[in-house]
């Protein structure tokens, strides 16, 4: 059975900077759709247009032109009020470098991630202990980041981007700042939230990681240049179909 609405739809978006001479393109006319249960990278040299392309898909940012919607919302309808609205509860974001409120428990780091839901502290906490046992951390509750190794942290910050069991995660080089080890801890947990229901995104400029996915959106120049579900047969199922006319790729 098919959603309603992708997670995502792009449709001919772009963003730019500045005006005339000092204009800059950072992304142009990029239209791609991400359905449901996808795990899938966007993957390109630094300056492609990765950062950009984030930004839009997780609602920090709007187009200069072209439509995005998510989960059927158009973005650019939207006020900020309502953006934030939809990033709270349908949008988990992880970072390269963590982002993690030093001097503050593990538990309760997890727990700012539902400060603007309107949860009570009390449910916050119980739900940020549940998502740090879900990321195998819940002898960590009351450690603070400088007493976590760097792949802990990396799983605090994912504990705390899924504790509002949004639709969308949005992973930006979530194994840069780690070691081989750590990294594949992280990737692996990744796959294993994908496969309990959530659309993840994983933005990154190494290619290895980006070639262990199901799917690659490949961009350069601001440019989306490539898609390997261009590859996938339109009859092999009705989500690839709906995906070949969006992209027209």
């Amino acid at each position: 059975m098919i959603a309603e609405h992708p997670v995502v739809r792009l449709s001919q978006v772009g963003r730019s900077y500045g005006r005339g001479e000092h204009q800059v393109h950072a992304l142009r006319d990029v239209t791609a759709s991400i359905d449901p249960g996808e795990l899938l990278a966007v993957v390109g040299p630094s300056g492609s247009g990765k950062s950009t392309l984030l930004n839009l898909i997780g609602t920090l940012d709007r187009p200069s032109w072209g439509q995005v919607l998510i989960e059927g919302h158009d973005v650019s309808r939207l006020d900020d009020r309502e953006l934030s609205a939809l990033r709270a509860h349908r949008i988990g974001f992880v970072f390269q470098h963590f982002h993690l409120a030093e001097g503050i428990r593990a538990v309760d780091n997890v727990a700012d991630g539902l400060l603007y839901t309107g949860r009570s502290l009390r449910t916050r906490r119980e739900r940020a202990e549940t998502a740090l046992h879900r990321v195998g951390l819940g002898h960590r509750l009351g450690h603070r980041p400088h007493e976590l190794s760097g792949g802990e942290r990396q799983r605090v910050a994912i504990a705390r981007a899924v504790v509002g069991d949004p639709a969308l995660l949005l992973a930006d080089e979530p194994t840069g700042a780690l070691d081989t080890r750590s990294g594949d801890m992280v990737t692996g947990l990744l796959r294993d939230l994908n496969a309990a229901g959530t659309t993840v995104v994983v933005i990154t400029h190494d290619t290895e990681l980006a070639a262990a996915l199901p799917r690659r959106i490949l961009v350069r120049d601001g440019v989306l240049v490539e898609d390997s579900a261009a590859a996938e047969s339109p009859a092999a199922s009705p989500a690839g179909d709906r995906r070949a006319q969006e992209t027209g790729i």
